[in-house]
């Protein structure tokens, strides 16, 4: 049986998840969720309700797991190298997910200059550790996301439990339910890349 696992995307830059370069990734974040969820599993994010953004309820992305890589996978596959960041070049490239190779010599991590650095650019063990602490990767070409401009969850999912509040996860495992979510979700009728992460939207309004 199927699993959907849904949680709160408290900041939404396009990091975690990774929604650019034709996949849907997490490989960042969310310990939980990135060691638990199965092939053929959702992974379902929704909005904030924190001062500022107050999208609770609404979809940022929903995500059918495909596949399942370790980071050194992760770092080595070609599909991904355009989701090493470049903080100097676009936004897309900027909030790159693939950001730590693993030294098989002496277990340690290096980690590229990404949203989980330091604001010098410098690798940040705090945010090492919990993202190694479970070396899986989520992968999925079979995913939405609308970031900041995704539509409010309909109520009788909502009232059945899917949309979670606060932090960690909610595991969702009533078929009926989910069964009805993958229909409203193909009801749609778009897949893929639909809207832009909310921080995108900001610094867009911020340069105007």
């Amino acid at each position: 049986m199927k699993t959907l696992h849904s949680y709160v995307v408290r900041f939404d830059s396009g990091f975690a998840p990774n929604p650019f370069f034709g996949f849907c990734t997490l490989a960042t974040c969310k310990p939980s969720i990135r060691q638990h969820a199965a092939i053929g599993d959702w992974v379902v994010g929704t909005g904030s309700n924190r001062k500022g953004v107050r999208r609770g309820g609404h979809l940022v992305h929903a995500m059918r797991v495909q596949e399942a890589l370790t980071f050194s996978e992760y770092w080595n596959d070609p599909r991904f190298s355009g989701k090493k960041p470049n903080l100097r070049s676009s936004y897309r490239k900027a909030c790159g997910d693939n950001i730590y190779n693993p030294d098989p010599g002496n277990g340690s991590w290096s980690q590229l200059n990404s949203y989980h650095s330091t604001a010098e650019g410098k690798p940040l063990q705090k945010h090492i550790n919990r993202d190694t602490s479970v070396n899986r990767v989520l992968v999925s070409s079979e995913f939405i996301y609308f970031g900041a401009e995704g539509p409010l969850i309909p109520v009788e999912f909502r009232d059945a439990g899917l949309v979670h509040s606060g932090v960690g996860r909610k595991k969702v495992s009533d078929q009926n339910t989910i069964e009805g979510f993958e229909i409203w979700l193909a009801d749609l009728g778009v897949q893929g890349y639909q809207g832009r992460p909310y921080d995108m939207i900001e610094e867009a309004r911020r340069r105007k």
